[in-house]
């Protein structure tokens, strides 16, 4: 039997196992679920997935999803009109 495990790694050096994999450059919340676009407003809270790491080890393999906050300048073409 082979286990996958999937964590997001905060800027602050939390981590918080999640349910599915991410890929680069994505847009997630605070629980590491995708954004759904466009945003009610460009002062929400998003990450994006800046890098990944996989660890494999006998039987098992843990993927890293390191994440960097998003300011509200850069969340602004994602805001809603």
């Amino acid at each position: 039997m082979f286990i996958s495990e999937n964590f997001i790694v905060f800027p602050e050096g939390d981590v918080q196992e999640i349910t599915g994999r991410l890929s680069i450059n994505e847009m997630v919340d605070v629980n590491g679920h995708p954004v759904e676009l466009p945003l009610a407003t460009h002062k929400t809270i998003v990450f994006r997935v800046a890098r990944i790491k996989t660890n494999e080890y006998k039987g098992s393999s843990e993927t890293l999803n390191y994440l960097e906050q998003m300011t509200a300048e850069e969340l602004l073409p994602y805001a809603g009109r």
